[in-house]
């Protein structure tokens, strides 16, 4: 096994650094204490030096005015390595995350987070680093971010480690699995973890990457969770129990083992003395396979898993209403269809905007982004325009599928190629060449093998790629559908790649439309259909899925067979669609799927119907809210749907205030919020902010690095009913325990919320604010209480 360093923040804590300077720039005017800490790591035994750069990036180095500074720092961090280890060790040039989350969860552009990352990437690699490090990344978005950029900015080996909570997701909810997928896909070269939690934690999480990908792994934990003790930040977790893990790392098969926060010299030598004697294990070489995500979720696509269900129904194609809202900017019907086909069991949503007059460009990126928030399965794009693809793939936080490239034009085969390639994304091969359309099987094969070749020499893999055998309607052909079928039978004995289809062409100009389709389903399945593109919510194609999954042995005990079997004998008055529901059943709904113009298009709805705004903010929009607060709390909820949710009750909100506007001057109360002095960090802050407000109080953000006393001025001067105080660094905490003395002294009557990373229950009672904030949900629930608005 490879040893990384450990921490670097703790340590140059320890050396002086004061809560509030730049780390960073400690490469400049302290080069013998970075050197001295990198000479101590090289002598316990680290074979990879992490440059002092986490906070380098343009964005980060803005929190101090220097950001102009990102290439002398960069230079100056590389030259520390060197200046204190030779050449006995590698450089990893580090890049740490922004501390913002890319649209639509937050307010930064694609674009503008692959410019941060290029110019510090840029910077490390002239610098002379031997390799580029993305570490402590919540986001998936931010890490497809930083990855292209590392890309382009250099031809360095990458190493992506994204940060795992202690319930093994990131905090917008990407598990282990996904992540490592997507980032296999895109050519990260080390795939792995750091931070936030101890070794114990991250054992699961490289479990799981090691099951998925034979790329290598890195680990890095901290040593433990911080605790503050007499005033002072301590981690846990010694050198000899921090050490004790590494084993089992070995017998996992993870390749690079290092240390985050907390960790020390002694916990790395004492790392490489237990490892002296441990042999690595590789780990069983993963059998390449087909998978799409979503930001949370893995679809495994191919011969060894259950036929998956592609839903067709987001397409304008011969659908008035569709179109006709599309044309008018309004995406409602849209995103109906993909809640309704995900509520149908629809494991994948194609989205097609093929609507002519309108900019598909700037269509498909709004559906996609807002879906991709709305929606938890992966999406297809349904595009062969290679401009509407690029713009989609930006906004999209997972591995979708293109659907679909084809022979007709080499230089648009050629740049979608290039683009799944870039953003991770599988490509459906179509076989069309220019001037033909293949009428028998060994032609589609043929044209099929072309495309695979040329997909092959763009640098994607095989697994990248699925197979469409190209369904025509039988109203034109006696012979069309046979000669699909037998295409998806050559295309597994020629390729053994996974198959989609269009299914309901077929049919396209017959009467009885779903019962041919049905028929024409279940043949397929029997020659190897793995995800054909159909109507969920058809009856007859749901019942052809359930029988194709027993009959191929999917279904263990027949277990959902017999479930379905049994509903289907059930009286049809079972639960009534959402059409039907109740008015504030209705908006309930729209508020949970985060449908922001449906929940303030029912406003006017329930007030016709007699229903007053005190019944409609208690009994719809804050159940909504409770409800998705609960499914948070639970793991069952991810923070794109709180938000989402959020701001459909804000839009909710702010209509009712438009209708009766004596309701304007009846916020549920005003907060003022900042992180505490000394902490630059407020992604957090920034969260808790925006669930408060769309929850219906007025925030004053006071940004971060903030100081008693203006914390105090704010009370005042705002006449706040609450404060809320975050901090992130446990060198930061006393700076709370400060601000909240000061508030209690000069604003008696104000109400203390306090948070973050490293806050507890138990420390927040010692400072004498015990209205501890677990996260953005827990802070409305107990605003609410403290205000009196709780329901």
């Amino acid at each position: 096994m490879i040893l990384f360093d450990g921490g670097m923040g703790t340590m140059l804590q320890k050396f002086g650094l004061e809560a509030g300077s730049c780390p960073d720039y400690y490469n400049i005017s302290h080069p013998d204490v970075v050197q001295q800490i990198h000479r101590a790591y090289m002598e316990a035994g680290s074979q990879f030096i992490t440059t002092n750069t986490f906070g380098s990036s343009p964005l980060k180095l803005a929190d101090y005015d220097l950001s102009d500074k990102v290439e002398e720092i960069a230079a100056a961090a590389v030259r520390n390595v060197r200046a204190a280890c030779g050449d006995k060790v590698k450089v990893a040039g580090d890049m740490g995350p922004t501390g913002k989350f890319i649209k639509p969860i937050g307010d930064l552009s694609f674009d503008e987070t692959c410019e941060n990352y290029y110019r510090l990437a840029k910077a490390l690699a002239q610098a002379g680093a031997d390799c580029l490090i993305i570490e402590t990344i919540i986001d998936i978005q931010e890490m497809k971010a930083a990855l292209i950029a590392a890309k382009e900015a250099a031809s360095l080996p990458v190493i992506c480690q994204m940060t795992y909570s202690e319930d093994g997701r990131t905090i917008p909810g990407t598990d282990p699995v996904t992540a490592t997928i997507l980032l296999d896909a895109m050519g990260a070269d080390v795939i792995g973890a750091n931070c936030s939690v101890g070794p114990d934690k991250l054992l699961e999480a490289a479990r799981q990457m090691v099951s998925v990908t034979n790329k290598p792994v890195i680990i890095q934990p901290n040593a433990g969770m911080p605790v503050l003790e007499n005033g002072e930040t301590r981690f846990p977790l010694g050198p000899e129990e921090f050490a004790s893990y590494a084993p089992e790392f070995a017998k996992i098969g993870v390749s690079y083992l290092g240390g985050c926060c907390g960790t020390t010299p002694d916990h790395i030598r004492k790392v490489a003395e237990v490892l002296k004697d441990v042999p690595l294990t590789l780990p069983p070489k993963v059998k390449p396979f087909t998978a799409l995500t979503s930001r949370t979720k893995t679809v495994f696509i191919g011969d060894d898993y259950a036929p998956v269900k592609i839903g067709e129904r987001i397409n304008p194609t011969g659908r008035k209403k569709m179109r006709a809202d599309i044309q008018k900017g309004s995406f409602v019907s849209v995103k109906k269809e993909g809640l309704a086909e995900v509520a149908a069991g629809a494991d994948v949503l194609d989205v097609n905007m093929g609507v002519p007059g309108i900019d598909q460009r700037e269509a498909m990126e709004t559906v996609i982004s807002q879906l991709s928030m709305l929606c938890p399965v992966p999406l297809s794009i349904d595009s062969t325009d290679p401009a509407v693809l690029e713009r989609a793939l930006k906004v999209y936080p997972g591995r979708p599928l293109i659907n679909s490239v084809n022979g007709a034009d080499d230089e648009i085969l050629e740049k979608v190629l290039k683009l799944a390639k870039t953003y991770g994304a599988a490509v459906l091969c179509l076989p069309l060449e220019k001037g033909n359309l293949p009428k028998t099987a060994d032609e589609r094969i043929r044209i099929a093998a072309a495309i695979i070749d040329k997909a092959l020499k763009a640098g994607l893999r095989k697994e990248d790629l699925l197979l469409d055998p190209l369904v025509l309607t039988i109203g034109s052909s006696d012979t069309g559908a046979r000669e699909t079928l037998k295409t998806i039978s050559l295309y597994k004995k020629e390729f053994g790649l996974p198959c989609v289809m269009g299914t309901s062409n077929v049919s396209f100009g017959l009467p009885a439309r779903p019962r041919i389709n049905a028929a024409f389903l279940t043949m397929a399945f029997a020659c190897g259909m793995n995800a054909p593109i159909i109507n969920p919510l058809d009856k007859d194609i749901q019942d052809a899925f359930i029988n194709a999954r027993l009959l191929l042995g999917f279904d263990p005990g027949a277990r959902d067979f017999i479930r379905a079997a049994a509903l289907s004998e059930e009286p049809k008055a079972k639960s009534a669609p959402s059409e039907d529901l109740p008015p504030l059943e209705k908006i309930k709904a729209a508020v949970k799927n985060g449908e922001k113009e449906e929940s303030a298009a029912l406003i006017k709805t329930l007030l016709d119907n007699g229903i007053s705004s005190e019944t409609i903010i208690k009994e719809g929009l804050t159940a909504a809210m409770t409800e998705i607060g609960d499914g948070y709390g639970a793991g069952k909820v991810y923070l794109p749907q709180v938000m989402m949710a959020a701001e459909a009750m804000q839009a909710a909100f702010k209509e009712l205030k438009r209708i009766l506007p004596e309701m304007n001057s009846s916020a549920k109360g005003t907060l003022v919020i900042g992180t505490v002095k000394g902490d630059i960090h407020d992604l957090g802050k920034n969260i808790v902010a925006a669930l408060m407000e769309n929850s219906g109080y007025r925030v004053i953000d006071l940004g971060k690095d903030v100081d008693p006393e203006v914390f105090v001025q704010a009370v005042k001067d705002h006449h706040a009913d609450l404060a809320g105080l975050c901090s992130l660094m446990t060198t930061t905490l006393p700076e709370m325990e400060h601000t909240v003395k000061a508030l209690k002294e000069e604003t008696p009557g104000v109400k203390i919320l306090v948070g973050g990373a490293v806050v507890t229950q138990d420390y927040a009672s010692r400072i004498g604010a015990p209205n501890y904030c677990r996260d953005g949900i827990a802070a409305v629930k107990i605003a609410d209480r403290l205000t009196g608005k709780e329901e």
